[in-house]
């Protein structure tokens, strides 16, 4: 298989972040203006943002991001970035989140 045939057989990834609660809406400005150009320079797109339309089952009406990435291997990287790294260094305790990576399905 040639290496573009291989790239496009790879699943996406999708960045799921959840917030359980806002405690600094500063920090959490300070976070965005840093975290939305690193996930960008990580090839990471935004697919949803805000809270749920709808919730079910034990769903939490909180903030809920969505970023869809090239691979399982990009998100990561771009989490343990120096960028990202900055961004989480000025939210501080500014939020409670829940951060999943999920490979998508090929």
């Amino acid at each position: 298989m040639n290496r573009k045939r291989r790239i496009e057989a790879m699943a996406k990834a999708y960045w799921v972040a959840t917030y359980r609660s806002i405690e600094d809406p500063e920090a959490l400005a300070a976070y965005a203006k840093l975290a939305g150009p690193a996930i960008s320079a990580g090839g990471g797109r935004t697919l949803a943002r805000g809270t749920p339309a709808k919730t079910y089952e034990a769903g939490m009406d909180q903030r809920t991001v969505l970023i869809e990435f090239d691979s399982v291997a990009s998100a990561i990287a771009t989490h343990d970035s120096a960028a990202y790294q900055a961004a989480l260094q000025a939210l501080g305790d500014g939020a409670v989140r829940d951060i999943r990576i999920v490979e998508g399905l090929a």
